[in-house]
């Protein structure tokens, strides 16, 4: 006897939203007690900057971003030579 398993959209979407959880989980618990890679909020915070200002360092390759989802991560390091250098 076969058994069919037939897979919905929803079954797909919450698989996505576990995977990204894991891996966004997997990225904050990265480097012991700092973070190596923070989200546009934290990146906003720690610089002081305005979502444009942000965009802006984003556009002109100051800083650099990685995508996940529909979220952009910032490495840490990164941020940090952006301050010594400023």
């Amino acid at each position: 006897m076969v058994t069919l398993s037939l897979l919905t959209k929803e079954d797909l979407q919450d698989f996505k939203k576990e995977l990204l959880q894991e891996i966004t989980t997997l990225f904050e618990n990265i480097g012991g007690t700092q973070k190596k890679w923070l989200r546009t909020s934290e990146v906003k915070k720690l610089l002081n900057l305005s979502s444009g200002t942000l965009q802006n360092h984003r556009i002109n390759g100051t800083l650099t971003y990685k995508k996940l989802g529909g979220s952009l991560y910032y490495s840490y390091d990164e941020i940090q030579k952006l301050m010594q250098s400023e």
